[in-house]
């Protein structure tokens, strides 16, 4: 009924120094300086003595159904495992569908979300695809997001890239209406979720969606923003426009996260508006360092290690790219992405030295201990 997390240096994301947090069932209730076991009945303590404690990541960017395919059926990536995101630290996962929309569909894109969901996370969707007419289940982006409750919006849409129909500017200005209108009717954030390509025009089709209507500009959500130094460049004047950029973990071609933080930092970048997803089990580069072609949620974390172990990047700046700022981009604070009583009780806590994950906790259940899983989901092997 009770877990207390005891002597932890806490992260809300901001450092809040060392602090206990009271978990009932599914929710954090407090979050305090010494809180005394013996006030409850029932309860599991766990020390986190010399450990940091902060909120489950939220990975806005997973194929969960498999991505792939672009070199035929042999190619098509299986359907992601829960273990392989909580022990990435994840607690909380978008999935999206990709290139392929013909042997993928939002109706099984929603049924592995409801799948994980059961196994203990928490999930979401968005409906949409690359491709023309974008892939729904009820027809309309629009009533996908007012009438299913995981659709947060409509993604990944790409641009710029030779696998994508090539959206015009009006074919994106409907997308964005029904975005829009969709996140209004449905109470959701209406994001339009954008995949960048390494075409020549890069993020220039976006900028002139923004330029010549009314959308509010925090509704454009593009990611691969770190891919190649035209896009980063781009992103960098949307950021300045007050729009959101998303970064992609594993980059080799353009800029690591460690590198895009650091410049960001440098110029004086604020990091409330940027955010880190995994673009896990997606098709990947094939090279000596990933001989599978197959995009890791795993390198979300050795990112993150990498840019405060090896960079030297505070902790707190750092976490929050994929903590409480996925969470407001996507309208889920504070139930979500940060520490607070009323939240959802899911909690990543890390060994200070080395900084290896010793804990997660999902809606209040123990899911990883010692970097390992110790429930897995219903197919895999024990």
């Amino acid at each position: 009924m009770f877990k207390l997390l005891k002597n932890g240096r806490c992260f809300l994301p901001e450092d809040a120094g060392q602090k206990d947090i009271l978990i009932a069932f599914d929710r954090i209730c407090r979050v305090e300086e010494n809180i005394s076991p013996d006030r409850f009945p029932e309860v599991e303590v766990i020390d986190c003595s010399d450990c940091l404690v902060c909120p489950g990541f939220i990975d806005q960017h997973v194929h969960i159904t498999g991505g792939g395919g672009e070199q035929g059926p042999v190619s098509r990536i299986p359907e992601i495992m829960m273990s392989e995101l909580v022990e990435a630290g994840v607690t909380t996962v978008v999935g999206v569908l990709g290139f392929d929309s013909v042997s993928r569909s939002i109706a099984g894109l929603l049924a592995k979300a409801r799948g994980l969901e059961a196994e203990g996370l928490t999930s979401y969707i968005y409906t949409g695809s690359y491709g023309s007419p974008t892939e729904t289940l009820t027809g309309r982006v629009l009533q996908d997001i007012v009438l299913l409750d995981k659709v947060l919006g409509v993604g990944e849409i790409a641009i710029s890239d030779y696998r994508s129909f090539h959206p015009t500017l009006p074919d994106l200005r409907v997308l964005a209406s029904e975005a829009n209108a969709g996140g209004m009717l449905g109470g959701k954030a209406g994001i339009l979720h954008l995949h960048v390509g390494d075409g020549k025009k890069g993020l220039q089709p976006l900028m002139q969606l923004i330029d010549e209507s009314d959308f509010p500009i925090e509704m454009f959500v593009p990611t691969h923003v770190n891919r190649n130094p035209q896009v980063f460049s781009q992103g960098l004047k949307l950021l300045q426009m007050g729009g959101r950029v998303d970064l992609t973990a594993g980059e080799t071609a353009g800029y690591s996260i460690a590198e895009s933080l650091t410049y960001l930092q440098k110029k004086g970048f604020g990091m409330d508006r940027v955010t880190l997803s995994s673009d896990g089990n997606g098709s990947a580069p094939q090279n000596s360092a990933n001989q599978s072609g197959v995009g890791s949620v795993a390198q979300l974390l050795v990112d993150i290690k990498s840019s405060i172990l090896d960079s030297k990047l505070d902790f707190a700046s750092v976490i929050r790219l994929v903590t409480i700022n996925p969470a407001q981009t996507l309208k889920l604070y504070p139930r979500k992405g940060c520490l607070k009583p009323g939240s959802d009780a899911d909690l990543l806590v890390f060994k200070q030295d080395p900084l290896n994950l010793y804990r997660l906790l999902a809606r209040g259940e123990v899911l990883v201990e010692e970097q390992k899983a110790v429930k897995k989901g219903k197919y895999e092997e024990a």
